[in-house]
């Protein structure tokens, strides 16, 4: 794992109506992830947004 990894292990996923998944960004703690993640889900978009640790996959 490189530094940045090792600085900013949390990422914010959201997978569209067609199930793609994109990396919204990535965080220094869960905590900051689920922030932006919440922010994002409470938009009413039908995009479907989670928070993973880098190198975890599916929500």
């Amino acid at each position: 794992m490189n530094d940045a990894g090792a600085a900013l292990p949390w990422q914010v996923i959201r997978q569209d109506d067609n199930g793609n998944r994109y990396r919204v960004g990535r965080y220094a703690t869960r905590d900051e992830a689920q922030q932006i993640a919440d922010s994002l889900d409470g938009r009413g978009h039908k995009q479907l947004y989670w928070v993973e640790r880098i190198g975890q996959t599916g929500p």
